[in-house]
This record gives C-alpha cells, sequence and structure tokens, in this order.
C-alpha cells in the first residue's frame, strides 16, 4: 500500500508545483484584490525554494504613506496571507527602485526555462530555485535566479534581463564570466597571435561557452516572452 502511495505521490507532487502561482498572478492578486495601482510601485518581487515555482512569494513595494516608507505582502495558495508595513526601509532609498512593468517581459516560469537551460550548458544541477526580481543599476528591471542542490545549498546564479531575455552576468557557473568579459573576434585574433598558451584557452573557452549559452538564451526567451501589461489587462 506505501508503495502505491509514494508512486500516486510522484505524478501528483509536480502538478501542485505547477498549481503555484507565478511572479506575475502574484503581482495580478495583489492589483484586483488590493489596489490595481500597486502594481505601478513594486520594488521587488522575491520566492524561495521553487521547484520550480514557490510556495510563497513576497513583494516588497514603495508607499510613502507607512512606516519606513515601504509594504511588504506576502502571496501564498493564490490569496495574500500576510501584509505589514516594516518600520525600516529598504537599504538606501527607494527612489528609482520602483520596477517599469511596461518593461517587463519576462515572468518567473520563463525565467526558470532560460535559467535551466543556462545551468545545463554550464553543467550546473540544482535542485530547486530561489527567484528576485528588482531593478539593476540602470534601472532596468532584472531577474536573478539562484540555483540550490538538494542540501538547500547555492551552486549558481543567474541575472537574466527582464525585458530582453539576455543573460548578463553568472556566478558560480562559467568561472564567473560576465558578458562584459565575452572575448570579441579580435580579442580572439590577438590571444592566437601572441601565443596565448594554456591559460588564455582555458580562458577563451570558458568565454565561448558563456557566449553560446547567451545566444540559446535568447533564443529560449523568445519562446518564453510574455509581457506584463498584456498579462494584467487580458480579461
Amino acid at each position: 500500500m506505501w508503495k502505491a502511495f509514494a508512486v500516486l505521490l510522484f505524478f501528483v507532487s509536480p502538478v501542485l508545483a505547477q498549481e503555484r502561482a507565478t511572479a506575475y498572478e502574484a503581482l495580478r492578486l495583489i492589483g484586483t484584490q488590493m489596489n490595481r495601482d500597486f502594481v505601478n510601485h513594486v520594488i521587488s518581487v522575491s520566492g524561495l525554494d521553487g521547484d520550480p515555482q514557490p510556495k510563497t512569494w513576497k513583494i516588497l513595494l514603495d508607499d510613502p504613506r507607512a512606516r519606513g516608507g515601504v509594504r511588504e505582502i506576502e502571496i501564498a495558495n493564490n490569496r495574500i496571507v500576510s501584509e505589514r508595513t516594516p518600520v525600516r526601509s529598504v537599504a538606501g532609498s527607494s527612489e528609482g527602485a520602483t520596477i517599469n512593468t511596461a518593461r517587463l517581459n519576462l515572468d518567473s516560469s520563463g525565467a526558470y526555462a532560460v535559467a535551466s537551460h543556462t545551468a545545463e550548458k554550464s553543467n550546473a544541477p540544482f535542485a530547486t530555485v530561489s527567484y528576485t526580481l528588482r531593478t539593476d543599476e540602470g534601472r532596468d528591471p532584472v531577474c536573478i535566479i539562484t540555483l540550490e542542490n538538494e542540501s538547500a545549498r547555492p551552486v549558481g546564479t543567474i541575472y537574466i534581463g527582464a525585458n530582453r531575455g539576455n543573460v548578463t552576468r553568472t556566478e558560480g557557473m562559467f568561472a564567473g564570466a560576465s558578458m562584459r568579459e565575452v572575448e570579441t573576434d579580435r580579442d580572439a585574433k590577438r590571444d592566437t597571435e601572441e601565443g596565448g598558451g594554456i591559460i588564455s584557452s582555458s580562458k577563451a573557452r570558458i568565454k565561448q561557452a558563456f557566449r553560446r549559452a547567451q545566444d540559446e538564451a535568447r533564443d529560449m526567451f523568445q519562446r518564453v516572452r510574455r509581457s506584463f501589461d498584456d498579462f494584467i489587462n487580458r480579461d
């Protein structure tokens, strides 16, 4: 009997995981059950231990009327389970930190697809993921995906532009190569002319692997792209 129950649980668990809300769905819940304008004041959206979606989404809103200037809302089981106004505000100023949702084209389900494909190319197996959606230094929305193993320890982090779906940075993968460090054809030619050596050749292989993963991530993004404006305004 226990064996039959285990088999049933094996098939039911993925279904339950798929029914968990995505980041877009959590934001829409706030817009429909609280205040539609709140989605224009989002500072960050985060969720831990997703498989692929987390059980709980924590959403931080810019709210000058709240204590500390921010409002924190938690979404679980497709409903609002917590709302509070932390006394301490976010680190630094929240000015300019709100996400321009008109530039959002990547839901957490799509971010997972891009991140898992990138992880596969980097030979980085993982069990769960944690999400953070916020703005970067240029005020563009960025989705930060942290991959975790069975022991809940980080194995790598992927930064994905939530507007264009470009992988801009990785940590713990591709030896930490970033977009700025990916070699150009001129760099490759110079290394060849100068003899390069083992270290240069190794760096070139890492950069080339990262560049290929970037190109493939861009192709993946085109398949999973999802406009938040279209999503929130649909019937």
